[in-house]
């Protein structure tokens, strides 16, 4: 596998996020009851696999050594401020859900922050989906490639919570609200 590979698998498991953050949005405006920990799964699932695993690895390794080759510096810049929109995004929903649990009317809140999540996700992956498809054909060596991919993968204790992540996904997915 290549680093870029990687970065596309870690897509395809936030695709599946997206839908559900999308999913959860609609339920909540159409007054389903949804608990309290499938909401608390969702933002640990943001934070802890969008957000500090996936995120990084673009930002950390992937996008320098693209941007090593003075290539495509204003595509990564705009994703450098999409990222950081999304973890705003993602704070107030943190914000909003927290008010909610605490006793106070936020649901509206909630359903908006996780709409415009959901619709972040999926403009988000789609341009950088294509930005991967470039920088593979045309900048990164294999050697790269390779040695990204084992920098991610060196990493145990991330390997682990992305498998933790998925797991997370595929029980929110098996959730009534989530089958309706």
């Amino acid at each position: 596998m290549s680093a870029t590979n990687q970065l596309r698998a870690d897509h395809d498991q936030v695709r599946r996020l997206e839908k559900l953050v999308a999913k959860c949005a609609d339920e909540l405006y159409k007054g389903t009851k949804i608990p309290f920990s499938d909401l608390s799964k969702i933002t640990i699932i943001i934070s802890e696999f969008v957000d500090t695993i996936h995120h990084s690895r673009e930002e950390d390794s992937y996008f320098p050594c693209v941007a090593s080759y003075d290539s495509l510096k204003e595509e990564i810049r705009k994703f450098m401020i999409e990222h950081e929109f999304g973890r705003n995004i993602a704070r107030q929903i943190s914000h909003h859900l927290k008010r909610w649990k605490d006793g106070e009317n936020a649901q509206e809140p909630v359903s908006r922050y996780l709409r415009t999540y959901g619709i972040f996700l999926n403009d988000h992956l789609n341009k950088e989906n294509k930005f991967f498809d470039e920088a593979e054909a045309n900048i990164l060596s294999k050697e790269e490639e390779i040695e990204m991919y084992e920098q991610y993968r060196s990493v145990f204790a991330i390997v682990k919570k992305v498998d933790e992540m998925i797991a997370e996904i595929d029980y929110l997915e098996n959730q009534p609200w989530a089958k309706n």
